[in-house]
């Protein structure tokens, strides 16, 4: 049992979509659990490819390589989990803040939390205070993600956090912020909850603030 796993952890690592949706496959077949599969194999494969790409050891295009892998194998595991077999780890809606259309760095994270177990809301880039406070309101999330490249548009991530407070909702979701300028002192200043400054430690913050 724990070979397939394995082996499905080394070909989502190695970015073989097509390996890695025959041996989920095959490891239905074979009666195993889709959680188990999906944490034995999809999930340690997926932090396996976080902790080198923290390390250095791998880049953006290798990190989205594996990420296709893995959603190749969610691909066939999502409807069987959806069926409530699998609690998630947390849902956690995500986006760059307003002014702001940059989306690998919030891509990179969005694959790294799904790849942790995590349920996504992926607003996508230019993300006004009002529709961070809209999603909070309608999605209820464990955690929401804030994402800012630019020096310029970081006082935004302050806004949508006095937004939420004057909404009555700042204390119903957890906070993390990141971003190419985004410090842990940034952090600070405007009141979040946690901060990663790269999407493997998103994923490490992320199930610290759901525990």
């Amino acid at each position: 049992m724990a070979d397939i796993w394995q082996e499905i952890a080394s070909k989502l690592y190695e970015g073989q979509d097509q390996a890695v949706a025959a041996l989920v496959q095959q490891a239905l077949d074979q009666g195993m659990a889709p959680s188990e599969i999906l944490q034995g194999g999809l999930i340690t494969g997926m932090d396996e490819v976080g902790r080198d790409f923290k390390a250095g050891d791998l880049f953006v295009p290798e990190v989205l390589i594996a990420a296709r892998a893995m959603h190749a194998g969610m691909d066939i595991l999502r409807p069987l989990l959806v069926e409530g077999e699998v609690p998630s780890m947390g849902k956690c809606v995500i986006g760059t803040v307003q002014g702001d259309l940059h989306d690998i760095g919030k891509n990179l994270v969005k694959m790294m939390l799904e790849g942790a177990g995590f349920e996504i809301v992926d607003l996508g880039v230019d993300v006004k205070s009002s529709a961070f406070v809209d999603a909070v309101r309608e999605h209820r999330p464990d955690v929401l993600g804030l994402s800012a490249l630019l020096t310029t548009t970081m006082v935004y991530i302050g806004a949508v956090i006095e937004a939420l407070e004057e909404a009555g909702l700042r204390h119903s979701v957890k906070i993390m912020i990141g971003g190419a300028p985004v410090t842990a002192v940034f952090s600070e200043q405007v009141g979040a909850d946690g901060y990663a400054p790269d999407a493997a430690s998103a994923v490490d913050t992320a199930r610290e603030l759901v525990e």
